[in-house]
């Protein structure tokens, strides 16, 4: 628990300097019929050491799962400096740096975060981010309307093999504003999208979307698709993994000239799984659609004594400048989560971080063998794949799930519902905190599930 320092006596001198007699005297505003009143629900109060005790006991009653489900939110192991660093009352308080002579500490962290994200994706240009990878998606789709100008159609080509909660965001942001989602099948076999079954006269298209890896794990043909694209005029959005940007080939070295956009979630860099969230999104791109990205850009200039100094600069796009003609309405960032991912990137280095990628490549691909050893249990798709790999079952993964869950494990997550031709179908992912004995854990609860 917090150490709260301030004494009775603190606490009146710092109402006399403000000039009231009772800290209650701060909420007069409040009409008094919106007040809460008092609160006979709450039990009396308890000394510190027994509301202590108390909520060590409700914890201890959470289980501790062991988690083999994925699906854009990862178990990684987070070096107990991020936290400890990001915590801290100057990082933990900060807020947008509007005042960028007062705020130089964040905007120096921003902007290292940018140059970090820009040399993961291999591209020029990174925001300060987003709210998470959905909205970044949404946002790249939006960025790719504006500028592709050649295109009149604002006609966007999504696989259904992109994270079903990033289309259904996209989908809800996009679709009053004239803008067409046309989803693309995946490969029956492979999970990805086959660059042979594109069509050889597409029309107007404005935009290509390219997951890699997708939903189901598989690693798309990104350089092929990134060309097709190219030579039909659509720009290329990568929704891509940061954690595997370290060992496959990032967005802006796809084809011949590389992806225009690639945005994704940077949970995987630092962020705890916390219930949902807060996670954040990130956005980079090339230099000449800077002007079309959405949100914060941190620059690097020199005071009048020649001292370096950091700023926001482009903010003339955002609505607190200019309202309804803002390019975007996505105006903060996500600066604490961005803190602890800059602090994870910088302890990792590039080598921290491809062995952290290659570790988890390895255990999914251990777990997989070990599962596809049990009695009807196969791989759905035979193609290269990172970190997810989908699974048909013989029995419904509803069921299994939920028998596996009373033994302690996450088993994955049920395909069924976003995927009904699939078929009894479970994605399950494994990254580099499973240990071999968490791996023979899950392969002898399913053999026992589904030998029930």
């Amino acid at each position: 628990m917090p150490f709260i320092p301030h004494t009775e006596a603190d606490v009146a001198a710092m109402l006399e300097a403000i000039g009231v007699a009772h800290i209650e005297d701060l909420f007069d505003e409040i009409p008094p019929e919106l007040r809460a009143g008092s609160l006979d629900g709450l039990p009396e109060g308890r000394d510190e050491l027994a509301v202590s005790q108390q909520l060590r006991a409700h914890a201890a009653r959470d289980a501790q799962p062991l988690c083999f489900a994925g699906g854009g939110a990862y178990e990684h192991h987070i070096p107990a400096a991020v936290w400890e660093i990001t915590s801290r009352g100057e990082y933990y308080s900060a807020y947008t740096p509007y005042q960028a002579e007062a705020s130089q500490g964040t905007l120096q962290l921003l902007y290292e975060f940018q140059t970090m994200m820009a040399e993961l994706t291999a591209l020029e240009v990174s925001n300060a981010s987003l709210y998470d990878g959905a909205t970044a998606l949404a946002e790249a789709v939006l960025m790719a309307v504006r500028g592709n100008r050649k295109s009149k159609a604002r006609r966007i080509l999504m696989p259904r093999s992109v994270h079903p909660r990033y289309r259904a965001v996209v989908e809800t942001i996009v679709r009053h504003q004239g803008i067409t989602l046309e989803l693309l099948d995946f490969d029956a076999s492979g999970g990805h999208i086959a660059p042979p079954t594109l069509p050889a006269e597409p029309g107007d298209v404005t935009a290509l979307v390219i997951p890699q890896p997708n939903y189901f794990g598989a690693l798309e043909d990104a350089d092929a698709l990134t060309d097709w694209a190219h030579a039909h005029g659509a720009l290329v959005i990568g929704v891509v993994n940061p954690t595997a940007m370290a060992v496959i080939a990032p967005p802006g070295e796809w084809g011949e000239q590389g992806a225009d956009i690639a945005c994704g979630e940077g949970q995987p860099l630092g962020i705890p799984l916390a219930s949902g969230g807060p996670y954040f999104g990130f956005l980079c791109c090339t230099q000449k659609l800077v002007r079309q990205m959405p949100g914060r850009i941190i620059g690097a200039t020199e005071d009048l004594d020649g001292q370096r100094g950091y700023v926001l600069t482009l903010q003339a796009r955002e609505q607190h400048i200019r309202r309804s003609k803002a390019t975007s309405n996505i105006c903060t960032n996500q600066g604490l989560m961005t803190t602890a991912a800059t602090l994870y990137m910088t302890l990792m280095g590039p080598q921290g971080l491809a062995r952290v990628a290659a570790q988890c490549h390895a255990n999914t691909r251990a777990l997989v063998e070990r599962l596809c050893a049990i009695d009807g249990v196969t791989p759905l798709f035979e193609r290269p794949r990172f970190h997810e790999a989908a699974l048909r079952l013989p029995r419904p993964a509803l069921e299994v799930l939920d028998a596996l869950a009373e033994r302690g494990i996450l088993g994955g997550i049920d395909l069924s519902a976003d995927y009904p031709g699939l078929g009894d179908a479970l994605l399950v992912c494994a990254t580099e905190t499973r240990s071999e004995a968490d791996l023979d854990a899950y392969a002898s609860a399913l053999r026992e599930v589904l030998s029930a």
